[in-house]
């Protein structure tokens, strides 16, 4: 299976368990929250059925290089499909990380990181395009940092995709969606109390990419020309 967290996965193992015989397995590849998979593993065992839950990450190129499979669940079950998992995984590219739930955890603080990956390039390359040098080239220099420097990754080889498509990306609306794990990350941060200020200023920025306009920022330019007279521009 792999489906959108939530109502939709849950209805579907619904309907499928009945379908399926003792011992089947059914493995688990959306991007669940895993307290709902420890519990969907604890009722599906109760007929008998073994959950997998496998975070998966590598997005689209995972077709062209292998995905990267993090697995929870039953070690039997692990055992059984692992030919499997080796074959949609590139070498090492996948690991049993431990009983129910843990896939799927694990695949949420992998998107935690994510999240604040993305915010440090995407900040660090607006400067590079605010800045005074105007010739700047962001592909080039993209391709520069993944030469050995210690930013280098598998995201910057995006990014110079991308620009190397459209350096300034002027057909590409700033609206960043989510699907549900940073939240959760932040969530669990807060819960183990565990400083996490990268993963959730990441997440609030997320949420600031699909306003218009900031009702916060308006508040805040009408007190700064309450207070000291600052200048306030109009709305357009």
């Amino acid at each position: 299976m792999s489906l959108p967290a939530g109502e939709v996965t849950e209805n579907t193992l619904t309907e499928l368990a009945p379908l399926l015989t003792a011992g089947d397995v059914i493995v688990e590849t959306g991007n669940s929250f895993y307290r709902d998979t420890i519990r969907r593993a604890e009722w599906l065992a109760r007929q008998g059925l073994v959950l997998l839950d496998q975070g998966t990450s590598g997005g689209i190129w995972g077709l062209e290089i292998g995905f990267n499979l993090m697995i929870g669940g039953s070690r039997e079950a692990f055992a059984r499909l692992e030919p499997a998992f080796a074959t949609l995984a590139p070498p090492d590219g996948y690991l049993h990380v431990g009983p129910s739930g843990a896939g799927h955890f694990v695949k949420m603080v992998h998107n935690g990181i994510e999240h604040g990956m993305l915010q440090a390039y995407g900040e660090g390359f607006e400067i590079l395009h605010a800045s005074d040098f105007t010739e700047l080239d962001l592909r080039a220099i993209s391709h520069l940092w993944n030469q050995g420097s210690v930013v280098r990754s598998w995201l910057l080889e995006l990014a110079e995709r991308s620009f190397e498509k459209e350096p300034d990306l002027a057909s590409i609306r700033g609206y960043v969606e989510d699907s549900g794990e940073g939240r959760w990350a932040v969530a669990e941060a807060i819960d183990k109390d565990v400083p996490a200020p990268v993963l959730a200023l990441s997440l609030l920025m997320r949420f600031r990419s699909r306003q218009e306009d900031s009702f916060a920022a308006k508040v805040i330019a009408g007190l700064r020309n309450e207070f000291g007279g600052h200048a306030v521009k109009p709305q357009e």
